[in-house]
This record gives structure tokens, C-alpha cells and sequence, in this order.
């Protein structure tokens, strides 16, 4: 049973591994219906030529191209109406085949200007309303497109599906056969939950293609306009205003720094500069004592 698991898993890795498509297990037994054992099973061949899987690229190609179309726009609206105008497409949104991923409003805080950010998912055929909608609630300052071909991804997930639930239908059968030891059930049970984790994790991932490649990703970012008379008259003014608070704080700064460096000199420094002005006056008074009592020459 060892040896036949092996060579299963061989043929899916190698099916698997150049996107090839699947064909039906088949299992032949070597003796008897009602042998005991289930290791003479054996596996024909899971994957078809490269020549015939190419041909199924080949019209894939000629039939249809699996895309990702991503839309990215910015819109210059009045800074009060920001707000209204995000609700308002997504309001719009709800009326068309469209979803809302995320959406983001910031409100004017100081001198930061109000923005606002919405994702959205739509069906190609309501993108042209979408954005002739966007266009009303602004000037629409950016509208850029991209596209990613996501054939060859899509291609590859359908064929490893086709591979994965083939693989496990026959794992089925094997566990359905009276003939099949505890041992080889056993076996067979836990490369079934294999396959299943398997297959499963390439059906969420064939979900996530199909949503990028069958609908338009459109994200519409919004600005709040500024008026250029306001940012001239008063913008110098703000900016020296901040300036000298800024210089005002570093001169505070740097002189508590200074005096927190000189109180400990003081200590020594004025005692020292006391004790040395005593001493100086005391030398000069006994200069002075000995010119005065010094007789006069003759």
C-alpha cells in the first residue's frame, strides 16, 4: 500500500508541477477480488503530454484572456463636501453590481487638510457609470489604468483542481473496496486528508482569481482643495510664528543646560575667589606697613 501511495503521489507531483491535466486513476488488482491485501494496486498515469496541454493553452489564448484590470483615480473636491461626496459614491455603489472593500475619511485637523480613500470591486460593464459618477463629485485631477494577465495562474489552479479531486475520488473508491486492510486504511485515510487540505486551499485560491479577473478593482481617492490666496497672505506669518517659538524653545533650553553645568563650580569657585581676594589684601597691607616703618636714606 506504501509503494501504491508513493507512486500516487508521484504521478500528482509531477501533474501538478507542469500544470498538466488530469486523467482518472485506474486500479487493477493482481489476484483474487478478495485477497486480503491492497498492495498490488497500481496507478496509470495522472498528467497528459506537454504537446496536448499546450494545445489547451493554445485555446485558452484564442477564446479568452483571464485579466486583472486595477482603476486608480483622485478627485479634487471642496474641503466641506468631502465627506458627502465619498458617502455619495458609495451610495452609488450600492446601486450597481459593485461592492466596498474599504473606505477611509480623515477630518481637518491644524493645518491638515481633509482626505478621504474608498476601494471599491465592479463589474466591467458598470465602471463607465462608476467614473462619470466620480467626475461629478469633483475634478478629477488622476485616472490611471492597469492590467495584469492572470491566464497562466488561472490555467494552472483549474488544471491542479481537476487533478486534486480526481485524486481524491479514487483515495474514495479505495476506502469503499472490502478488501482493504485496517492498516491500509489507515494509510489511505490519512493521504485523503492530505488531498482534501490540498484541494481546498486551490479552490479558495481559483475564488480570489475569479474575483480579480471577473471584476474591475477601482480605487478613488479624495483631496480637499486649496485656495492659493489663503496660503499666500498667511502661510509666512504661520511659518515665522513657529519659527521663533521653535528658536525661543532652544535658547530656554541651552541656557538651563548652562546653569545646571555651572552650579557645581560654584561650589569650588567662590570660596576659592573669597579666600584668594583675603589673601591679596592681606599682602598688600603688609607691603604697605613695611614702606611706612622703612627709615628715610641719608
Amino acid at each position: 500500500m506504501r509503494k501504491t501511495l508513493a507512486l500516487v503521489c508521484l504521478s500528482l507531483l509531477i501533474g501538478g508541477g507542469c500544470a498538466k491535466k488530469a486523467v482518472p486513476v485506474v486500479y487493477v488488482s493482481s489476484g483474487p477480488a478478495d485477497k486480503e491485501s491492497t498492495r498490488s494496486y497500481v496507478t496509470a498515469q495522472m498528467a497528459v503530454s506537454p504537446m496536448n496541454m499546450g494545445a489547451a493553452l493554445g485555446s485558452v489564448s484564442a477564446a479568452s484572456r483571464y485579466l486583472a484590470v486595477r482603476q486608480e483615480l483622485v478627485v479634487v473636491a471642496p474641503g466641506a463636501e468631502l465627506a458627502k461626496s465619498l458617502e455619495a459614491v458609495i451610495a452609488f455603489c450600492g446601486t450597481l453590481q459593485c461592492e466596498v472593500i474599504s473606505s477611509n475619511i480623515t477630518s481637518q485637523t491644524g493645518e491638515a487638510a481633509p482626505w478621504g480613500s474608498v476601494s471599491l470591486r465592479v463589474r466591467p460593464g458598470d465602471v463607465d457609470k462608476l467614473t462619470a459618477f466620480v467626475g461629478k463629485q469633483g475634478k478629477v485631477a488622476q485616472h490611471t489604468t492597469e492590467t495584469q494577465d492572470k491566464t497562466t495562474n488561472v490555467v494552472d489552479t483549474d488544471a491542479r483542481i481537476k487533478n486534486l479531486t480526481e485524486f481524491r475520488d479514487n483515495l474514495r473508491k479505495m476506502l469503499a473496496r472490502p478488501a482493504v486492510s485496517v492498516k491500509d486504511l489507515v494509510e489511505i485515510q490519512e493521504k485523503l486528508e492530505e488531498v482534501q487540505a490540498e484541494l481546498d486551499g486551490e479552490t479558495a485560491r481559483r475564488k480570489d482569481l475569479a474575483n480579480e479577473t471577473e471584476k474591475v478593482a477601482v480605487e478613488i481617492e479624495f483631496r480637499a482643495e486649496r485656495t492659493t490666496a489663503s496660503v499666500s497672505a498667511f502661510k509666512p506669518i504661520g511659518d515665522a510664528l513657529r519659527e521663533s517659538a521653535s528658536v525661543l524653545s532652544e535658547s530656554l533650553a541651552s541656557l538651563i543646560t548652562v546653569v545646571v553645568a555651572v552650579i557645581p563650580w560654584l561650589i569650588v569657585i567662590v570660596p576659592g575667589g573669597w579666600f584668594l581676594v583675603k589673601l591679596w589684601r592681606r599682602v598688600r597691607r603688609k607691603r604697605a606697613g613695611a614702606v611706612t616703618t622703612e627709615p628715610p636714606a641719608a
